[in-house]
Order: structure tokens, then sequence, then C-alpha cells
């Protein structure tokens, strides 16, 4: 109270010119319509201007959990149709016993860096060995393919970006399945290289290129782009040249593809390597 006493006489002069400023105010909107009118009519626009910014900044922030939960059950979506999707027969006995397997797992997850200005670009992804992710794992997004992920710690992992030139994709052409390796040459970040197509191959702009699934890592069918040009080198295979649908300037959410039976198929094809 003692300070509240202080205040008031030492800005007393201040405090009763906003005071008499105030009435004064009120009584020429009171006693004026115009100025009434006026008054009125600046504050709705003062008001409206801040509840606009308000609205947006609302909105924002709305759409960033938006993103988020779409993302997550984009994922949850693509669970649960592996799970329909994936079944094998099991005979015993002479009783069908149908026994439905995951073949893959998806998990979401957001880029928090990213380079695409490199030889060796990369990401860093919000998650980690927390939720499962390890290496080796494909990322894909909405567009398309993105990467394998290379090192992991408990909340965080880095990932090989397909702008690596280290990096090479077996893939195919959709309506044909003709397959190939595919990388990045280290030029244009929206295009890659197609080889190992041969030359007698039917290839008119506009096909579509996915993964091949001959790999433990991606799944089949992951779109990775169409191809924009092409021409026959070293006289018996096509260099095709494709243009990638995922555009890593815009990436932002991703997921995390486990291949849950990657490490039965690995230990088969070593046995038979070893014989």
């Amino acid at each position: 109270m003692r300070n509240l006493l202080r205040f008031i006489i030492r800005y007393h002069f201040v405090i009763l010119f906003i005071f008499f400023e105030s009435l004064s105010l009120i009584l020429v909107v009171r006693n004026n319509n115009f100025q009434k009118a006026r008054f009125v009519t600046s504050f709705q626009s003062t008001a409206g201007y801040i509840y606009n910014k308000i609205d947006i900044l609302t909105e924002y922030l709305d759409l960033q959990k938006a993103n988020q939960k779409l993302a997550a059950e984009n994922t949850e979506l693509k669970n649960i149709l592996q799970r329909m999707y994936r079944s094998d027969e099991v005979f015993f006995y002479s009783d069908l016993d149908t026994v439905y397997r995951q073949h893959y797992f998806y998990t979401s997850a957001r880029i928090i860096n990213n380079t695409i200005n490199k030889q060796h670009n990369f990401l860093t992804l919000n998650k980690g060995t927390g939720v499962g992710i390890k290496p080796e794992m494909a990322v894909i997004s909405s567009e398309g393919i993105v990467g394998v992920v290379k090192g992991v710690s408990n909340r965080f992992a880095t990932v090989i970006s397909l702008l690596n030139t280290d990096l090479k994709i077996s893939s195919k052409f959709k309506k044909n399945n003709y397959y190939g390796s595919l990388f990045w040459d280290g030029r244009d970040y929206r295009k890659v290289l197609f080889r190992e197509i041969p030359y007698h191959v039917d290839i008119s702009l506009g096909d579509t290129v996915i993964t091949s699934g001959f790999s433990t890592i991606f799944p089949e069918g992951i779109l990775i782009g169409t191809v924009c040009d092409y021409e026959v080198k070293g006289g018996n295979f096509y260099e095709i040249t494709v243009e990638l649908t995922t555009d890593f300037k815009k990436l932002d959410y991703v997921s995390v593809v486990s291949n849950l039976q990657r490490q039965e198929q690995l230990e088969l094809e070593q046995s038979f390597d070893n014989d």
C-alpha cells in the first residue's frame, strides 16, 4: 500500500492528465454523434485488425497440430493396411490355417534438418531408437522415396538422402517391371539417373518409375518419379533421366519403414551364399 501511495504521489500529474483526457474523450464521444461514429468505426477497425491477426496465428498453430495429427493417422492407416493385406496360408494336417503376417511397420517422423546442395546430402529426423528406428530402414514421404536411415540415437536419426551420390536404389518401370539401378549424379536436385535398362525395352516420356522390391529395405511400388529424358549409351542400355516426385526442398513429415521380415530373408540368403 505504501509503495502504491508513493507511486501515485510521484506520478500524480501524469495520472491526472490521463484521467482528464479520458474524461474529455468520453464526453466528446457521448455528446457528438459525428465523433461518436468516428470513434466506433476506428475502434471496430482496430479491433478487427487485431482479431484478424489473432485468427491467423491461431490457424497457423492449429495447422501445425493438424499436420502432426494427419501424419500420425496416415502412418497408422498404412500399418492397418499392411495387417489386412499380408497373409500366408499354412497347412497343418490338411486343415487350412490362415495366419496374417504384417510385412512392414511405419513410424511417422518430422525432418528437423535437411541438405540438398552437397554431393552427400543427409536429413535428420526427430525420432530414433526410442520408437524403434534402426539403421537401414527406408524413409518415404507422401510424394515418394526419401532415403535410408544411417545413424540413430535415442531421440534422433540421420538419413542418407536420395540426393546422395553414394546411394543406389533398385527400381523398375511400373508398366512392364523392367528393373535397373537408380542414383543421383550430384547435379539437379529434382532429377536422378536410371540405368541398366536394355535398349529393346519400350520407353516413353512420362513413364512411372517405382521401387522394385528387390531389397530388404524398400517395399515394392514406392513412387520415385517419371521419365523426362532418355538416350542409348554403351550400345545395349539406356541412360534414363527421371524427374523426382519428391520435392526435397518442401519435405516436412516422413514415414520410416521397418521390414519385419528382413532378418529372416537376410539369414536365408546368407546361408545360400555360404554354400
